[in-house]
């Protein structure tokens, strides 16, 4: 898994290997209970309350620490090319899942290519700033994103 951070284009991209063909893949992001299995880090579980991957659509979705913290966040669709592509706003929320303004949006896109017996999976996340990038690296976002896809090559297997 590589992670590459642009300061200057302002992005975190996170690139990995799966295998898996890119329409199993992509049921790890539609399918609500498969993505609470791997989105949060194994500290901090993801939970997602309401998921719809239709353009216009959106998620709410907690992640639980290991003190029972909970930290909301929100996704709103912007684009599907099922089973190749997804891109939506990604931001924090309060605990009623409302956006939390004063934490930065980012604009993820994620990327499933066919590669020899499985699947290039690249997520590209893009901030307003430098300095929203940064807030966020500094709340361990790079590292948390690591873990959280390290989990699933172990749910691939189950099948």
């Amino acid at each position: 898994m590589d992670t590459i951070k642009d300061t200057d284009a302002r992005t975190l991209t996170v690139v990995t290997e799966l295998d898996a063909p890119p329409e199993r893949v992509w049921r790890l992001w539609s399918d609500a209970g498969q993505l609470s299995r791997w989105w949060g880090p194994p500290s901090w579980p993801a939970t997602f309350t309401a998921h719809d991957l239709t353009p216009g659509g959106g998620s709410k979705y907690h992640m639980t620490g290991p003190d029972g913290t909970e930290a909301h966040g929100w996704w709103r669709v912007l684009a599907t090319d099922e089973p190749r592509s997804l891109e939506v706003e990604d931001g924090f929320a309060d605990a009623d899942g409302n956006p939390d303004d004063s934490l930065p949006v980012t604009t993820m896109h994620v990327d499933l290519a066919p590669v020899d017996g499985g699947t290039r999976m690249t997520i590209t996340s893009r901030f307003a700033s430098a300095e929203a990038l940064e807030q966020v690296l500094g709340m361990g976002m790079a590292e948390g994103m690591r873990e959280a896809i390290g989990q699933i090559p172990a749910l691939l297997a189950e099948g």
